[in-house]
């Protein structure tokens, strides 16, 4: 260790211990400032890159017109596509609610046709007067 530390004194740079319970322990000689500042740079790319949190809603409607449809499918790729949790709602509006089988083909239609880019998270659910449902990016 000590031969460690007058070699890291010599080169003008810190010597940083990285396994201690090894045997010998291992070091390593670096510029400490240089390291925390490449580990920061590695934390903000990855937190970057994360975007599993991010959650963007789809709302759909049984009654709605296929032109329609298409257009929030292609929405929902896209948001699949660069890496977002896609919520989807088939929201029901007055006496919609007798036929909620209209709402589930709606939400089985989307799921099917975006099966490719991401994957239905549980399974569809009802919750007051709206299906819900989240598909993960595969």
């Amino acid at each position: 260790m000590d031969i460690a530390l007058n070699m890291a004194a010599e080169a003008g740079l810190d010597l940083m211990l990285v396994s201690e319970t090894s045997d010998p322990p291992v070091c390593k000689i670096v510029n400490f400032g240089q390291f925390k500042y490449q580990q920061r740079k590695k934390e903000k790319l990855s937190q970057k890159k994360s975007k599993g949190q991010i959650i963007k809603e789809l709302k759909l409607s049984p009654k709605m017109s296929e032109n329609d449809f298409n257009t929030r499918v292609n929405r929902g790729r896209e948001f699949l596509e660069k890496g977002f949790k896609v919520k989807v709602s088939v929201s029901f509006r007055g006496r919609e609610i007798i036929h909620p089988e209209l709402g589930r083909n709606i939400m089985d239609k989307f799921v099917e046709q975006t099966k490719d880019l991401g994957l239905l998270e549980g399974h569809v659910s009802q919750a007051g007067r709206s299906l819900l449902a989240f598909v993960n990016p595969k």
